[in-house]
């Protein structure tokens, strides 16, 4: 007897699932023997928690375009996997959650592990549905496909238990209220209204110091915001889930923008006089010109995202590169070039700050600037880079120069904790020929990186090549970018009692496991220790012990957080070390303008 649930991992196949990341449990004992039944088509991928396993769903999304897939028991597992969905939904990736709950039976009677996953998944989900017949597992399974894809959010799919157990009705009953569904989907393509795109050429020409700001949504139109560029003689700031989008080898190009963003990206928003935004939502106000001061033109496929961060005065709902496509043919070359002439100086001269500050160490630390900076020349062609949430994603935005063909993400827009490590998990099984770099900070990695440690040992055969696969771990005992939040944004000192972590050896936990740990706290053996582990031939923990009182300088320092921050480093524990060296650091951005630099 072929079982409903034989029929929905062949049914998941189908649609082109190669792995479902989960983690086991009685709920989906019937999902479990379908997949040892199924003999990896589609394989199971244990990860260490279900949060986990949902974050490499989501990563799977992003770094593949497919479909991301992962399975969960009820109750307690249904409720862990929530994080990772919602890191799908706010960054609009493709990922259907199959879950189990209990048989129909018991439902209503306050059981064990029961819990209303309809209610629990209504707002992380496009697309809610419990299967309670074994004929409409079928259409729910598509719908929830077709509406993952349509919709770049998530859907879930909640089955009983003993319906996974039920013979499986491929084709159901031809009666009334039966549905016949299909598997198949194609992207669209969405373009706006013809007058629209003659008003933003409009505003486009017009301008004469235009900024153009491009995140994901314009990732598969890199020639189109190059040659659109090109034509309106702009800069192109990135928000950094748009950080692939362009190489930052282009000289125009001012990486990315906001609090972890550069001096070259800022002042070139504050400074334009028109603004181009292209598949972005970047939120943060104060990072963008004051209302009034520029024109705007945006590129969106949502129409609900449109001029909803700035005003503008024409709005594109339609897809970047189609819409990109459709426009550049009215814009006109635009002959005065001194506004991109100024961008590239802004560009070349906030590189040199980047690197004098890299360079600055301080009572023999390391610093985590330079862990970056050390890592950029010697990144290996077609990498990918994930991040954790922290203050090392900073350095991660700043430091790194990507060059055409490599990838990297980070949660974007849900910012938590947590998914450097299984991002790099995901896109090495995806990719097991390419390079993958993740950065994750001590605090991320107590979290949960380390148990995924056990992942990578579990998988080490596939997880392990030639192409180098790196854990860099910023171990500074401190969690740090909270820290550094408590002192310019609260005007508080830090607190050593929900800031200090302790110290702990990840290198030699990674060779306990079986894999390569490296320490480096020798400012002068950063490159050396790079090396060791892009060289290293299996996956690699590579744990630098970096100052904890290198502050993440914003491109500009808000008046309100000025004074907060020295309204806090009065009673800070850390205090001399802040001054000297938040000092030592600003200095390096008016060094650049000093008589007889250039």
């Amino acid at each position: 007897m072929t079982q409903v649930s034989d029929y929905v991992l062949r049914r998941l196949s189908e649609w082109g699932v190669q792995r479902v990341y989960g983690y086991p449990g009685d709920g989906i004992n019937g999902l479990l023997g379908a997949f040892d039944r199924a003999d990896g088509d589609p394989e199971f991928i244990q990860a260490r928690h279900e949060e986990m396993a949902a974050f490499m769903a989501c990563a799977q999304a992003k770094f593949t375009g497919e479909v991301g897939c992962c399975v969960a028991t009820s109750g307690p597992g249904a409720v862990h996997l929530l994080n990772g969905l919602y890191d799908a939904k706010l960054d609009h990736q493709p990922v259907v959650a199959v879950v189990g709950q209990q048989k129909r039976l018991s439902l209503g009677t306050h059981y064990q592990q029961e819990i209303a996953l309809d209610q629990l998944f209504a707002d992380v989900s496009e697309f809610c549905q419990m299967v309670v017949h074994p004929g409409q597992a079928r259409h729910v399974i598509d719908r929830a496909f077709k509406t993952a894809l349509t919709r770049r959010g998530v859907a879930t799919i909640i089955i009983p238990n003993d319906i996974q157990e039920e013979e499986a009705m491929p084709s159901p009953p031809r009666t009334h209220g039966s549905v016949f569904s299909s598997v198949g989907w194609s992207r669209p393509r969405l373009l706006p209204d013809e007058g629209e795109l003659r008003r933003a050429a409009d505003v486009l020409n017009a301008g004469e110091k235009i900024a153009m700001l491009v995140g994901q949504g314009a990732a598969q139109a890199e020639s189109e915001v190059v040659e659109a560029a090109e034509l309106l003689g702009a800069g192109v700031a990135k928000a950094l889930l748009g950080r692939e989008v362009l190489p930052d080898d282009l000289p125009f190009v001012t990486g990315p923008i906001g609090l972890l963003g550069t001096k070259a990206s800022d002042n070139m928003i504050q400074d334009c006089d028109t603004l181009f935004m292209i598949g972005t939502s970047f939120p943060y106000s104060e990072w963008l010109p004051e209302e009034g001061r520029a024109k705007g033109v945006e590129i969106d496929i949502d129409g609900r995202m449109i001029g909803i961060r700035y005003p503008m005065d024409a709005h594109l709902v339609g897809d970047a590169k189609e819409t990109l496509k459709a426009l550049i043919p009215l814009l006109r070359h635009k002959e005065d070039r001194g506004w991109r002439e100024k961008i590239e100086k802004d560009v070349r001269e906030w590189n040199a700050i980047c690197d004098k500050r890299a360079g600055q160490h301080f009572g023999g630390v390391v610093n985590p600037e330079a862990v970056a900076a050390e890592l950029s020349p010697r990144l290996p062609d077609g990498a990918i880079l994930t991040a954790d949430s922290g203050s090392g994603t900073n350095w991660w935005a700043r430091h790194l120069k990507l060059r055409k063909g490599m990838r990297a993400s980070l949660s974007g827009t849900l910012a938590t904790m947590g998914p450097g490590t299984p991002y790099a998990i995901a896109a090495r099984f995806a990719y097991p020929d390419r390079p993958v770099i993740a950065f994750v900070g001590d605090g991320a990695f107590q979290m949960n990186g380390m148990n995924e440690m056990i992942t990578v040992k579990r998988y080490l055969d596939r997880l392990t090549g030639p192409a180098p696969f790196v854990f860099c771990v910023f171990n500074n005992q401190d969690l740090n970018q909270v820290t550094w939040e408590q002192r310019a944004m609260a005007g508080d000192p830090k607190y050593p009692g929900s800031q200090d972590i302790p110290d702990v050896p990840y290198a030699a936990y990674a060779e306990l496991l079986g894999l390569k740990g490296i320490v480096c706290d020798n400012p002068k053996k950063v490159g050396a220790a790079w090396d060791e582990a892009l060289a290293a031939g299996r996956p690699v923990v590579l744990e630098f012990k970096v100052d904890a009182e290198i502050a993440p300088i914003p491109p500009h320092i808000m008046l309100e957080q000025g004074k907060k921050a020295a309204k806090a480093a009065v009673h800070d524990p850390e205090r001399v070390g802040i001054a000297a060296k938040g000092v030592r650091q600003k200095l390096t951005e008016y060094a650049e303008h000093l008589p007889g630099r250039h």
